[in-house]
């Protein structure tokens, strides 16, 4: 099987299993989805409150997923994907009762798909870590994509299932399938044996995770390039979540089965999308040129969903905006996932979840308020002129850069000897060197200068909480470069952090230098109250 090819994944058992009862899970979801927005129709005429759905389902990742990105780094992933799977299995089967009981309103809906959504935003960082651990490297774009092509399969066979059921069962038996659902993902997960045990971080470091995480986008430009275009396009495509039911059922007037045909058709576009459109895409186009042409589509889109008001052209809009949204979302996850260092890869992918679905959440309040005060079509002719002034920020802000990056971990090499090794807690920690720049060499120096930049950021983002650079007044050749860890144990954490090309960076500073290597130095800071028991100071 070519390694090009997008079901290359599915040849791994484990994949293969997750992947195969996740169809069958999200099926249930569509479903469950489908018959939420029925209910949730038939229980108020507003739709600013139709399309808070969305929202209600988008903002918990926004709220919890950069949290739970963290307990992924931190517990173990198998217990935490179990637990929320239950959660979620629980929520919807709570949903089913209530709905018997004839308890439902507009607001208990709202409330019962955001509890679903904090179960998926907790969910989402720890299975999306673990796919990196059971695919290997040059298979982890076609689990990517077939990520997507099961959300596609069960958009496609969820929202028919719902239809076909939903006048003979109704809402609340499916509702109880999609609990149902859910536990066969945690059967699933329960016979999972991992093959590496995971390193976690301890818990009561839990605030200093989150911070390492901030630090590392903070000091990463390419990280912060990437979760930019996240949340653009998240913005830009909640449109459709959004506003899709609102044309089907306030313009279209549809029916409960012609709405699932609705849906399905929007899966139908994101699975073509999936299996046809992208393996092309990739090999004629760079990704950051796919999602140009992706957001050309999607602004063409919106004008058509303005003005069509027929079922049969309207399915074929919906299959395009469903074709748009996978074609640029398969390549900005991509991206991501080969920016992001395995160290803090669940903190990372949860800060991308929690931008997209903030993104999401947020589109759903503007576009449904927009809705209500402008009307559906100036909404949607905005949606569109707005993704088009969007390529203004898209064009500069290429993706194409990940394809060039190496975040191998560098070699092993030697900790220092020291005649006193620090604890753990001790701290904070000064690595100092000296370094001669050749003063008549100024191509040297320029040279130093920006491979000191390049440092500083790699210190920076993997644990230094300080990094600075001297020039020695006395001796205008000679450099002090100056790293602090907080403590021996983040300094420890720091140096297997470093990957190879910061670690060559590190090797072309030291071989500028005037002479033998420079030694390097460990300094411990002396508070004030352990100075008194030393002797001679």
């Amino acid at each position: 099987m070519s390694t090009k090819s997008i079901w290359i994944a599915l040849r791994k058992p484990v994949f293969r299993g997750f992947w195969l009862t996740s169809v069958v899970s999200g099926c249930f979801v569509s479903a469950h989805a489908l018959a939420a927005t029925w209910i949730m129709n038939a229980l108020t005429p507003s739709p600013l409150l139709l399309s808070l759905l969305s929202t209600a389902a988008s903002l918990p990742f926004f709220l919890l997923t950069f949290p739970a990105g963290a307990l992924a780094d931190m517990i173990d992933r198998k217990t935490l994907l179990c637990a929320m799977n239950l959660w979620l299995a629980v929520v919807a089967g709570g949903l089913a009762i209530l709905g018997w009981l004839h308890l439902l309103n507009p607001w208990v809906m709202l409330v019962a798909v955001f509890l679903l959504g904090v179960g998926f935003a907790c969910n989402a960082p720890a299975w999306t870590s673990i796919i990196p651990e059971i695919v290997d490297k040059e298979e982890l774009a076609s689990a990517v994509t077939l990520g997507g092509v099961q959300m596609n399969l069960s958009g496609i066979i969820g929202p028919a299932i719902g239809a076909i059921l939903l006048p003979l069962i109704g809402t609340n038996a499916l509702f109880a399938l999609n609990s149902a659902g859910f536990l066969i993902i945690m059967i699933a997960i329960k016979r999972w044996h991992p093959e590496a045990t995971q390193s976690k971080i301890p818990l009561k470091s839990f605030l200093g995770s989150l911070a390492g995480a901030v630090r590392y986008m903070h000091y990463t430009r390419g990280i912060q390039v990437l979760l930019v275009r996240a949340l653009l396009f998240a913005l830009l495509i909640s449109a459709i979540p959004a506003l899709l039911p609102v044309v089907g059922l306030k313009a279209l007037h549809l029916s409960s089965s012609s709405l699932g045909l609705l849906f399905t058709s929007i899966a139908v576009g994101s699975l073509v999308g999936a299996v046809l459109v992208i393996p092309l895409a990739r090999e004629r186009y760079r990704p950051n040129t796919v999602t140009i042409l992706a957001s050309l589509l999607l602004a063409i889109v919106y004008c058509l969903m303005a003005y069509v008001r027929h079922l049969e052209p309207f399915i074929v809009v919906a299959a395009l905006g469903g074709l748009s949204w996978t074609l640029a979302a398969s390549e900005l996850w991509v991206a991501a996932q080969q920016a992001m260092p395995d160290w803090t890869r669940g903190r990372m992918n949860a800060a991308q979840i929690m931008i997209s679905q903030g993104g999401l959440a947020l589109g759903g309040i503007v576009w449904g308020a927009a809705t209500n005060f402008v009307g559906l079509e100036f909404t949607l002719l905005i949606a569109a002129l707005l993704v088009c002034l969007h390529l203004g920020i898209a064009i500069p802000l290429s993706i194409d850069f990940t394809r060039s990056l190496n975040l191998e971990h560098g070699p092993p090499r030697g900790m220092p000897v020291l005649i006193e090794t620090p604890e753990l807690h001790d701290g904070p920690i000064a690595v100092v060197a000296d370094i001669v720049i050749e003063r008549q060499n100024p191509k040297n120096l320029a040279q130093f200068i920006e491979l000191m930049l390049e440092l500083r950021l790699a210190y920076l983002r993997n644990g230094a909480s300080s990094a600075r650079l001297y020039k020695n007044l006395g001796e205008p050749s000679v450099f002090r470069m100056e790293a602090v860890a907080p403590t021996w144990q983040e300094y420890l954490l720091l140096h297997t952090r470093l990957t190879k090309t910061e670690h060559e960076i590190l090797d072309r500073v030291f071989s500028l230098s005037a002479g033998p290597r420079p030694k390097v130095y460990y300094y411990l800071l002396i508070n004030p109250r352990d100075a008194e028991g030393l002797q001679g100071l």
